[in-house]
Parts: structure tokens; C-alpha cells; sequence
């Protein structure tokens, strides 16, 4: 009897540590993001981009001596399909935090989720409702749309600049860039001209630059992610409108300039300091993080690296601080220290967060830049 009790003790000391173990050695990291589909020109880096930091990490030993268990669901763009993945990874996976989703319709989807699930969400989509009201467990790295707004209107008046078309795409992202736009146009005695919404899988919009063109704008925005900003310029130019176009923070992708063509040359946007790196001189206290992530990414991938894989970037970096300083992995713990970041570098911009601000950027993290020679350049050098 005696031998039988101590087998069946031994038995439970092992199953005891078998499980427990792993789950006590990794800290579970989710992420939502549109690797495939409409969107995957978001997604794709950003899932490179994590994968790459989570084998960096781990090879040094990781957070705490604990492993990242990174768990990456696809959405395709899709908000329905985010919503499931959320749950899951919050009800199922037990993670602590999500970075993502890739897109403002997809993070808006699952907000409060997030929330009552007391998990960190760290999206890497831009508009400002997703931290604007502040939700407790919510926060996001790209730019605030507002801001992006601001720097447009702010180059346009330089520029004397007094009447504009306005294009955006029928997304989350399209309708809260173009609810900014409309609201700070006033203040910079701008009139808005032309005010078109088109389908975010359009393939011509040769009638929507048409109209643009015939109000008698002097300028073209267009607030959008998809491919389809390349089309709005290729058929701008096609039907002979010669003023300035602007585009969104969106359009940080030399794949866009790509798709668009010698039509892409002048165009003017607002952008974090990752696509003009090797520009900036070595006093920019973005620019060491800047280029080790230039450098590390495209020798990895072989591509460009992008605006939105730095999204992500900022997000893993972000959270990492945030279980440093918490020295914890406790999801509250991490989520108040995360809240109260200050001089954190990352690719967007430097980020100073506090229970009033949740994305933690200010209108300084962008640089006016252009397309010349189908190459991105600061605007004015």
C-alpha cells in the first residue's frame, strides 16, 4: 500500500509540472492581423515583423527568463473573423495581450471585447476612436488620424491652398479620416469642394477624380489604405488634373508608388520617420532604432520595409517595456505601467503615454514627405 502511495504521488508531482510549466515559462502573445486579403499590404509585415522580434527576443533569453509564445490569426481584413479570433485568444489562449488588428474597422470590432476580457490590445490601425474615448485596456501605435489632418492642412496653407476635392474609401479608416477632415478644414480656411466616398475594392475611379476636378479644386486628398489610393492618382493625372495631390499616413508603402506609377511622382503626404531613415542625420534620436530595424527587416525578408511593419514594431517594443517595468506578466500590472511609458523610441515616432493619452504621439512624429524619381523624399529637400 505504502509503494502504491508513493507511485501515485510521484504520478501527480509530474502532471502537476508537465502543463504548468510551459504556461509558467512563456508569456502568450496574440495578434490579429490581415496577412492575407485586401489588406495583407498591412498584415504581411506586421507578421513578419513579430515573428523576427519574437525569435530576437527568445534567442536572448527572453522577458524574465520567459519565452514569447507568439499566436498570429488571419483575418483577411475581415472584422467578423477578428471578433472570433479575439475571443478565442482571450477565452481559450489565455493570452495577455493582442497586437492588432491591421485595420480601424476590424480594431473597433473588437474594442470591447478587449475591454470587459481585461486584455491589452495594442492595435496597429490609426484611426483616433479607437483611443478616443480612452478605454482602460486599449491603446494603439500608429499616429492619431487628427493629427495626420493637421499636417496636410498645415502644408496646404503653406502652399496657399484654399479649396480642396476630398476622396476616402468607405472603411473605418476612410470614415474617420474624412469626419477630421471636414472638422479641422474650417480652422485653416480651407472649403471643402468635392467630397466623394468610394468602394475600398474599386478599380476605377475616373468619375470621382472627375468631379474632383470639375469643382474647381486646386488640391486632391485622399484618405485611404487600400490599393485603390494608387488608382485615385493614376486616374487624377489620366484626366488631366494638374494641382497637388495629398494622401493619408496610409500611403506608406513604396508598393502604392509602385502601383501608381510615373503618376506618383509629387504626390504629398504625412508620414512616420522609417521611409526617410538613412536621411536623417545621426542626432535624430529616432534614427538608431530606426535603421536597426530597416536594416534587420529587409535583409530578412529581402523587401522594403514599410510604415505598417513598424506599426508592429512599436507594438511589441511597447509591450516588452510594459512587462520590464511591470516586472510582471500580471495583465493589470502590465497594462498600468504600459499607460504610464514615457520616451519610448520607436518607428512612429517617440511615444509618452498616461491614462489621457493612449497612443502617446504627438504631431511631431511626422515629416511632410513626397515621391521623387518613384523613390519617398522629405518634402522640400
Amino acid at each position: 500500500m505504502k509503494k502504491l502511495t508513493l507511485v501515485a504521488a510521484g504520478i501527480l508531482c509530474v502532471l502537476m509540472l508537465a502543463a504548468p510549466v510551459l504556461a509558467a515559462d512563456t508569456i502568450k502573445v496574440g495578434a490579429i492581423l490581415a496577412v492575407t486579403g485586401p489588406a495583407s499590404f498591412l498584415g504581411a509585415p506586421e507578421a513578419k515583423t513579430l515573428e523576427m522580434m519574437r525569435d530576437e527576443i527568445n534567442k536572448k533569453g527572453g522577458i524574465m527568463g520567459k519565452k514569447i509564445e507568439l499566436i498570429i490569426k488571419d483575418s483577411g481584413a475581415s472584422p467578423e473573423k477578428a471578433l472570433s479570433f479575439a475571443k478565442q485568444l482571450i477565452e481559450e489562449d489565455k493570452v495577455l495581450a493582442i497586437i492588432g488588428p491591421s485595420t480601424s474597422g476590424e480594431t473597433m470590432k473588437i474594442k470591447n471585447v478587449a475591454e470587459e476580457g481585461k486584455t491589452i490590445l495594442l492595435s496597429c490601425a490609426a484611426a483616433e476612436v479607437i483611443v478616443s474615448p480612452v478605454a482602460k485596456y486599449v491603446f494603439k501605435t500608429p499616429q492619431n488620424d487628427s493629427l495626420a489632418v493637421e499636417k496636410i492642412f498645415g502644408q496646404m496653407k503653406k502652399m496657399n491652398i484654399r479649396k480642396i476635392a476630398v476622396l476616402s474609401s468607405n472603411t473605418g479608416f476612410g470614415q474617420a479620416g474624412k469626419a477630421q477632415i471636414v472638422k479641422f478644414a474650417p480652422q485653416f480656411g480651407i472649403e471643402i469642394v468635392s467630397n466623394e466616398v468610394y468602394d475600398k475594392a474599386a478599380t476605377d475611379l475616373t468619375a470621382e477624380v472627375t468631379k474632383a476636378k470639375a469643382s474647381g479644386a486646386e488640391a486632391l486628398l485622399n484618405w485611404s489604405i487600400e490599393p485603390a489610393q494608387a488608382i485615385v492618382i493614376k486616374n487624377a493625372r489620366q484626366i488631366g488634373f494638374k494641382g497637388p495631390i495629398f494622401q493619408s499616413h496610409g500611403f506608406g508603402n513604396i508598393k502604392y508608388v509602385e502601383a501608381a506609377g510615373p503618376a506618383a511622382n509629387g504626390v504629398i503626404f504625412p508620414a512616420g520617420r522609417l521611409l526617410i531613415a538613412n536621411s536623417l542625420p545621426k542626432s535624430n534620436p529616432q534614427k538608431a532604432v530606426l535603421m536597426a530595424y530597416k536594416k534587420d527587416y529587409e535583409k530578412k525578408f529581402k523587401e522594403d520595409a514599410s510604415t505598417f511593419g513598424g506599426h508592429a514594431y512599436d507594438a511589441m517594443t511597447i509591450l516588452v517595456k510594459g512587462i520590464e517595468k511591470a516586472k510582471s506578466t500580471n495583465e493589470e500590472a502590465v497594462r498600468s505601467a504600459i499607460e504610464n511609458l514615457k520616451g519610448v523610441v520607436g518607428t512612429g515616432g517617440i511615444f509618452n503615454f498616461s491614462p489621457e493619452d493612449h497612443n502617446g504621439l504627438s504631431i511631431d512624429a511626422f515629416e511632410m514627405l513626397t515621391v521623387k524619381n518613384g523613390k519617398f523624399a522629405i518634402l522640400g529637400k
